[in-house]
């Protein structure tokens, strides 16, 4: 029994300091996913992209890619030759590096008239949304890590008390 309460314990401490390190999943799209005819500037408009943040194109599979391509092939709606396709239709792209990123659907003519294509901005994590809980979630590890490793010692205190 202790040792089931200890279990759960370090789940919910480890759950609570880890969630906020991990980033945010953007469904890219929200309910309508990755899909022709969307508008998917506006749906980038007003959101706060940072490394670490993922994003998640769903699709039926076989019905669209996702291919990462430059600005100019965003423009063009095409990607060089030997551009790797996303095609699981539930293919999620972690955002490791600040900066522009451009996304394009490579199936005929869906980025062209379909609009499928998507450019976000990429902020460092450093910088922080402007709520203050927010901002430590986009903090240091360093800190949580300490602060699971305290949780976890004051749990085994307790039990061998």
């Amino acid at each position: 029994m202790a040792s089931s309460i200890i279990f759960v314990t370090l789940a919910l401490v480890a759950a609570s300091v880890l969630a906020p390190v991990m980033g945010t999943d953007f469904m890219v799209g929200d309910d309508k996913g990755w899909t022709l005819n969307f508008d998917y500037q506006a749906w980038a408009a007003g959101k706060q992209f940072y490394v670490g943040d993922n994003l998640v194109f769903k699709y039926p599979e076989g019905a669209h890619d996702v291919l990462k391509v430059n600005g100019t092939g965003f423009q063009q709606c095409a990607a060089p030759a030997g551009t790797p396709a996303l095609s699981t239709g539930n293919d999620v792209v972690p955002l490791l590096t600040p900066g522009r990123k451009w996304y394009i659907c490579g199936i005929s003519n869906h980025c062209a008239t379909g609009n499928m294509k998507l450019v976000i901005t990429v902020l460092p994590n450093t910088e922080s949304p402007a709520p203050a809980e927010a901002s430590a979630a986009r903090g240091s590890i360093a800190p949580q890590c300490y602060t699971l490793i305290m949780a976890v010692f004051g749990v085994v205190a307790m039990v061998m008390v």
